[in-house]
């Protein structure tokens, strides 16, 4: 069960977003391109991102973050926000898919691209 956070944790663990973009995890999943090399689309909450890899859309839950729901006012409007501050739409983004969630997302670690 998800912990309520608040601000000055959720930003703590926003900011443990960028050391898992930066140093990601290792496991590429079926079907995922052996570079993993994705472009965002859309910053769902604090821990989620759609993305565009190849010709597939998907929805990718960020490994290792438990950010507020966005119903979880207001932690979760400033989770997104700080999300969207790191990971610009249209960045570059490489996937490192660990496994699939509950809800049939992909899990992954990742690493930025160039282009932020």
């Amino acid at each position: 069960m998800p912990i309520s956070l608040r601000l000055g944790r959720t930003l703590g663990l926003a900011t443990g977003l960028a050391a898992v973009l930066l140093l990601g995890c290792s496991l590429l999943g079926p079907g995922q391109s052996a570079d993993g090399r994705a472009n965002v689309l859309a910053i769902g909450d604090g821990d989620t991102i759609r993305v565009l890899q190849g010709q597939q859309r998907m929805t990718v839950r960020l490994a290792c973050i438990d950010a507020p729901e966005m119903a979880q006012a207001p932690d979760g409007a400033n989770a997104r926000r700080y999300l969207q501050s790191r990971l610009r739409l249209g960045s570059s983004v490489t996937l490192r898919p660990q496994t699939l969630d509950h809800y049939g997302r992909t899990a992954a670690g990742g690493d930025r691209g160039r282009d932020r």
